[in-house]
């Protein structure tokens, strides 16, 4: 499920009184999502939005953050995700939280999501 989408604008980077120096910049976003290794079919959506110069340099910084697992809302944490949603089974509801814990305790998260395509934990 990867999709990386890209467009290109240009941002000011030094002003001299009239005269203003530009850059060009890419916009980048990669769709990612994060499965449970043994249970891989429990997955949570995830997305990255960064923008590069010319260089391939990060020029501001990278917004990521969670999709809802039920309406795709943007989610800041990946706890909101079930935000007004609620399993009956309570296998299910530790599965679900097992994997939330997981990728909390990822270290190099924006990375991974900027990156990855998937990614099992």
């Amino acid at each position: 499920m990867k999709s990386i989408e890209t467009s290109v604008g240009v941002i000011p980077t030094q002003e001299k009184e009239a005269e203003v120096e530009e850059d060009e910049y890419t916009e980048h976003r990669n769709e990612m999502y994060f499965f449970l290794k043994e249970h891989p079919e429990y997955r949570i959506l995830a997305v990255g939005q960064w923008l590069e110069n010319h260089r391939g340099e990060v020029i501001e910084d990278v917004d990521t953050y969670f999709l809802h697992i039920t309406s795709g809302q943007r989610c800041e944490g990946v706890r909101d995700c079930f935000a007004g949603w609620s399993e009956q089974d309570e296998r299910t509801e530790e599965i679900w939280e097992t994997l939330c814990q997981r990728i909390e305790e990822l270290d190099g998260l924006e990375q991974i999501i900027c990156d990855e395509e998937s990614f099992g934990v």
